[in-house]
């Protein structure tokens, strides 16, 4: 199923869904594996599988110690297609790659995106390429029924956040605040303001991310956006507290998508 349908149809049940993040080969395919299930377990809506980069400027210091870690191991282009798509095949949750348009380029528009395809994507998100600079891999991905994520942030204005928005499918990937991932975001009045701007400008469902940390970010979320992004916070409870601890934080945020008293 195309991505928007999929949101809208989960979105009639419950008024946030929540999208989470793991970087394939860190700490382990293994381990990636064991991450996808837990995600499963606690009905997450959709996933960014990252493949590691070497220079992954949208990353804070969390994800940049995953990448460079994932990628001494040797990770190789096809256990990245691999993992993505037997997860494709196992689990309910939609998929889509995130990564930075080197990796892309090096592979070839079309190859990649028959690679993308074939494996069960639903979607694809290039962190670092911007939309006038992107018309040739959109076309290539709409021609796979990819659907091509784009991302706007705080510092666009409202002429620019319509051009982002311009031939964008699926969702719209809104970025919190100015700076990388991983560091805590103040869900305030800026950030609410923002939003009604970026909503203003397409009709697609709203995903923010950048510093989603918690239970209580994901309640402030209801009735702002239609999708919470939680990345960092994930791995890091991986890290700090094992499987359990991160299939708990995972069972905290998926429950205050829907929890009666949120609001």
């Amino acid at each position: 199923m195309a991505l928007e349908p999929f949101i809208r149809d989960r979105l009639k049940d419950r008024p946030l869904l929540l999208m989470t993040h793991a970087v394939v080969g860190y700490p382990s395919l293994d381990a990636n594996w064991q991450m996808l299930e837990c995600m499963q377990k606690a009905g997450v809506d959709l996933v960014e599988l990252q493949l590691p980069f070497s220079e992954p400027i949208a990353d804070g210091p969390t994800f940049i110690k995953a990448n460079q870690s994932a990628l001494t191991t040797g990770l190789h282009w096809d256990d990245y297609f691999g993992l993505l798509a037997r997860a494709s095949r196992e689990f309910t949750f939609s998929l889509l790659f995130m990564g930075y348009y080197n990796s892309v380029f090096r592979m070839g528009h079309a190859a990649f995106c028959d690679r993308l395809a074939r494996a069960g994507a639903g979607g694809l998100i290039v962190a670092d390429l911007p939309p006038e600079e992107a018309c040739d891999l959109m076309q290539e991905a709409e021609s796979r029924q990819l659907d091509f994520i784009r991302l706007m942030a705080p510092t666009n204005s409202s002429a620019r956040l319509r051009e982002i928005a311009d031939g964008a499918s699926g969702f719209v990937y809104c970025v919190a605040r100015k700076g990388v991932t991983g560091r805590a975001t103040e869900l305030d009045e800026s950030v609410v303001a923002y939003v009604k701007r970026c909503r203003a400008a397409t009709r697609l469902p709203i995903a923010l991310g950048f510093g989603i940390r918690s239970s209580e970010h994901m309640t402030r979320l209801r009735g702002i956006a239609d999708i919470a992004i939680v990345g960092s916070a994930c791995l890091e409870a991986w890290e700090q507290k094992g499987r359990d601890g991160y299939a708990a934080l995972l069972k905290e945020l998926a429950g205050a998508t829907s929890r009666d008293d949120a609001l």
